[in-house]
Order: structure tokens, then sequence, then C-alpha cells
């Protein structure tokens, strides 16, 4: 899974702060959700390796930025990516998201299946996401509400799992939640 998006202004600024006290509790909930194998860190920051240079798609030309929030993760399958992604501490990140961040003219999210010993690097997730918002959803690139299975397969997400996988989240990240619920939007 790879997202991207602009804010509306730096990142050090009072403007994103909401965002800004967040991000590390969001980390820590994903490392925390069922399915979760693995996340790119950031080159030169602390925390998890990168996967490669990081790069931005063409979006974040004319913004006035040179970077950008983005994220590259694994997971082991699509219900537990929607279980940590619209439960949780990062439901309570989206749900403040049009405070940090410019809407969107490109897809905010691109997923796409990997082999078990293949990690994407920084390159080909911006390359997926500039292929769904060229063509639309497919095999190659896709989204929550059009998603394939590994095969090519357009498929049906299992919404009693995903429900299942976040209360199992809840418990393990409850911590997390009541903190965040304390933090300024």
């Amino acid at each position: 899974m790879y997202n991207f998006g602009l804010h509306v202004a730096p990142f050090e600024s009072d403007a994103v702060e909401g965002f800004r006290l967040r991000e590390p509790a969001n980390f820590q909930a994903a490392a925390r959700a069922s399915g979760f194998i693995g996340r790119s860190g950031y080159a030169g920051e602390p925390g998890a390796r990168s996967w490669g240079p990081q790069v931005f798609p063409r979006f974040i030309k004319g913004s006035g930025f040179d970077s950008a929030p983005s994220s590259l993760s694994i997971w082991a399958d699509i219900e537990s990516l929607m279980a940590f992604s619209y439960n949780g501490v990062h439901a309570d990140a989206l749900k403040h998201a049009r405070n940090w961040n410019v809407k969107p003219s490109w897809p905010p999210l691109v997923l796409w299946w990997v082999g078990p010993h293949h990690r994407p690097d920084w390159s080909e997730a911006v390359e997926r996401l500039e292929y769904l918002a060229d063509n639309g959803p497919s095999a190659r690139a896709f989204t929550f509400k059009q998603p394939f299975d590994a095969a090519g397969a357009e498929i049906g997400i299992d919404r009693e799992r995903v429900k299942a996988l976040a209360t199992e989240n809840a418990e393990t990240q409850r911590d997390l939640l009541d903190h965040v619920l304390t933090l300024k939007v």
C-alpha cells in the first residue's frame, strides 16, 4: 500500500501540528495491527529503514513543496489493511485529515500485490499510484473500492473479517487511541 497527500502548510507549521502529533501513534498502531508486515521508514530519520530513495508522484509539482506526507507498507491482505485504516488511531487521523491536507485530485492511495520475497521501493509505489490515476483500477493498481486478488481477479472484501480484525486491533491499540483523542486537531 502506498498513500500520498499534500499538506495545507509546511510540516513544521501550526496548521499541521495535529497530524505531526499523531504520526508516531499511527506508526505504532500499524506495527501492532493484525496483518501488518512492515513499512518503509524515511532516509535520515530514526525508526524503520527506508526502502530506497524517497520519490514523489507528479502530483507534487506546482505545490511549492519538495516533500509530502506519504507511506509505503506491506500487509498480509486487504482486510487487515482496511481494519487498520478505517478504525482506531488511523481512523481518528482520517477524520481530521481535511484540516491538514489539501483535497486531492488524484487517488490518495494505491494497493497492489507483491510476492513473498519482494519489498517494493518508493519508485515502484509512485509508478503504481500514477498508473492508477491514469488508467483506473486494475490488477496492477487498485483501491479498496475496486479490489483485485493476487491472481488478478476482481474480488469483494470480507467485511465481517474486517470487523473482527478491527475488534482485535482495538485491544492492542487502546492506549494509543486514548492518547490521540487528547491531541490538538
